[in-house]
């Protein structure tokens, strides 16, 4: 069995990882994992961790884009 622990989080904290999945059932502990392997190669190879960013703001962007499409 995994071993599970509850933080504590701001209300805007829990906003802006929410404002970070890149689909609807993307857990929490997902972003946060992707979060940190995020630091972790930015700090080996920051034009990776670039090229990271870039692709989850473009996933992001288009999920605006669908979601104003829903309205």
């Amino acid at each position: 069995m995994e071993n599970i622990s509850t933080i504590k989080v701001h209300k805007q904290t829990k906003k802006r990882l929410e404002r970070l999945k890149e689909h609807p059932r993307e857990t929490y502990e997902q972003v946060l994992r992707k979060i940190l392997y995020i630091l972790n190669v930015s700090k080996k190879n920051p034009e990776k961790a670039q090229r990271i960013f870039n692709k989850i703001d473009s996933t992001l962007k288009r999920k605006e884009v669908y979601k104003h499409d829903d309205d």
